[in-house]
């Protein structure tokens, strides 16, 4: 792998990763246009700089962040209203995460074993893209998009619910920004606050994936592309996710998700014909 094929990479990551349209399924699309073999260093790449998108909600959600930190110390010392919710945010995260870490450390090896391939990755995006078109459609017979609980309301049940819910993205075409914020809708939140709570969850989330594949297949990692590659590859995961996040939450605050749900169906029908014709190597 050289620089621009990092900046490349780095860019997909940034822009997909907090939108509704799988960084994962899209990063291995990208890595097999570009010819770069399907082995341990290139998905360990593809997770590990996951860090420069993590950084961006971190500067994004600052304020959030800092409330969190002060509910927890809260606890410890003078509890305030604020320190109150702040602790109730934190301890929702960390709800939310604990499915996705239990099952993330029992069928790691098998997912990417047997799941890292472009067919199933077609499969979950039309299938992502058909869940964001019905659920469009229940919300204009039951309500607004817009309308529901704010994140400071969520309870620690619909956490742990939007937690289960984001193990489904461990299949790569899903995406985990897809079903956590779904199934924050699903469990009354409103859009805004689903996206929001998302986002945090991310970083929890993806957090824990980076350190566990540097730990596991880093050194590899390192040794196959060398240290300035994965660097470069963060530095354009962290400016183009700063970019992919303030234009989705500018958007979704006057429309809904329909959008993704169409680019999905899209992307998936191209692909797949792509690979059906041969123009693409499914593996």
């Amino acid at each position: 792998m050289n620089e621009l094929q990092a900046i490349i990479l780095g860019i997909v990551e940034g822009l997909t990763e907090y939108l509704p349209v799988s960084s994962t399924g899209h990063l291995i699309l990208t890595q097999r246009m570009m010819g770069i073999p399907k082995d341990a260093a290139a998905d360990a790449y593809a997770i590990c700089i996951q860090a420069g998108a993590i950084l961006a909600v971190l500067g994004l959600y600052w304020s959030r962040m800092l409330q969190m930190i002060r509910g927890v110390v809260g606890q410890l010392t003078s509890k305030t209203p604020d320190s109150e919710v702040g602790f109730r945010l934190a301890m929702n995260i960390v709800v939310a995460f604990i499915p996705a870490a239990v099952i993330g450390l029992l069928l790691d090896d098998w997912i990417e074993s047997k799941l890292f391939s472009l067919w199933y990755t077609v499969a979950a995006w039309l299938v992502g893209g058909l869940a964001i078109l019905w659920v469009g459609r229940w919300q204009k017979r039951g309500g607004d998009w817009h309308v529901g609980k704010d994140v400071e309301a969520l309870r620690w049940q619909g956490a742990l619910t939007i937690g289960i819910i984001q193990c489904i993205a461990m299949w790569p075409g899903t995406s985990r920004s897809l079903v956590t914020i779904l199934g924050g809708v699903l469990v009354g939140m409103s859009l805004s606050a689903a996206v929001e709570f998302s986002f945090l969850l991310g970083v929890v989330t993806l957090l824990a994936a980076t350190v566990y594949k540097m730990k596991d297949a880093g050194p590899i990692m390192l040794e196959t592309y060398g240290l300035g590659v994965m660097i470069i590859g963060s530095i354009a995961a962290w400016i183009a996710a700063v970019i992919a996040v303030k234009w989705m939450v500018s958007y979704l605050k006057r429309h809904g998700m329909q959008i993704f749900g169409y680019y999905r169906i899209a992307l998936a029908i191209a692909v797949g014909v792509a690979l059906w014709m041969g123009w693409l190597n499914a593996a």
